[in-house]
């Protein structure tokens, strides 16, 4: 009789989702970084930085932590092509599946409050002069959304490889 198919993906495929993931989060935080406006007020010109914005740092620490899950994944997701073995073997398949899981959800809820923010504060920031600090904020939100798509898709693949039970 023939083995069950493995519906497992290919490390390959799992490497290429994870490195755009990594990608658009690494634009994502350089944009976020590099964001800077000058609010005009009543009492005088402000710089405004992400950090002034709480769901910004949220965003800020929601990506550094998905770069770093990311980077540690693809170490392992090379480590996989390279030897043909998973590192730690079949134990950390569960660890990557949560971790995944977790990952995602992290990105999704970095992504979607501060494109929240963005879109409240759309008008009071053209009034103040910071409508390009908000839009480049957006656009390092959508990334992260974006990151979060291919974070999904990781945790998709993530659990194919759980060990089935019958």
């Amino acid at each position: 009789m023939a083995p069950p198919p493995s519906y497992a993906v290919s490390p390959l495929v799992s490497l290429i989702v994870r490195i755009l993931t990594f990608i658009c989060l690494l634009i994502s935080l350089i944009l976020l970084a590099t964001a800077t406006g000058t609010a005009s007020t009543t009492y005088g010109d402000v710089e405004v930085r992400f950090k002034d914005f709480i769901s910004y740092r949220y965003l800020c620490a929601a990506v550094v932590m998905g770069l770093v899950y990311t980077a540690v994944q693809m170490g392992f997701t090379v480590y996989q092509m390279t030897t043909g073995n998973r590192f730690g073997g079949d134990g950390l398949v569960y660890i990557d599946f949560y971790g995944d899981k977790a990952a995602s959800y992290i990105l999704a809820t970095g992504g979607a409050a501060s494109i929240g923010m963005a879109v409240d504060l759309k008008d009071l920031g053209e009034v103040l002069g910071i409508g390009n600090f908000m839009s480049v904020a957006n656009a390092a939100a959508s990334l992260c959304l974006l990151a979060f798509l291919c974070s999904a898709v990781s945790s998709v693949f993530s659990s194919l490889a759980l060990p089935k039970r019958v």
